[in-house]
């Protein structure tokens, strides 16, 4: 019987949901200051994770909780950035 390999899993932080890391798309903050979207889930730094859905990220924009869970402004150009990410993986289905 093959062991079953352990999924890693974060949370949400918009729904607070935890989920299999595969289905959240990570933000990261580094220490230069740089925010950006971390397809591949290794970059170093900060990481906030969100769920792959564009409501959820439409719902993080409104409320600001990127700001908060990374401590810095996030520009507006990173929420265009993870709705373009939604839209291309949703796509992929």
């Amino acid at each position: 019987m093959a062991k079953q390999k352990k999924v890693p899993q974060r949370k949400c932080v918009v729904t607070n949901e935890m989920k299999p890391k595969k289905e959240l798309i990570r933000i990261v903050r580094n220490k230069e200051g740089e925010v950006f979207v971390d397809p591949t889930g290794k970059k170093n730094g900060r990481g906030a994770y969100l769920s792959n859905d564009i409501a959820v990220i439409e719902k993080a924009e409104k409320t600001d909780i990127l700001n908060r869970q990374l401590d810095t402004q996030i520009d507006p150009v990173i929420y265009d950035e993870l709705k373009e990410f939604v839209k291309g993986n949703s796509d992929e289905k």
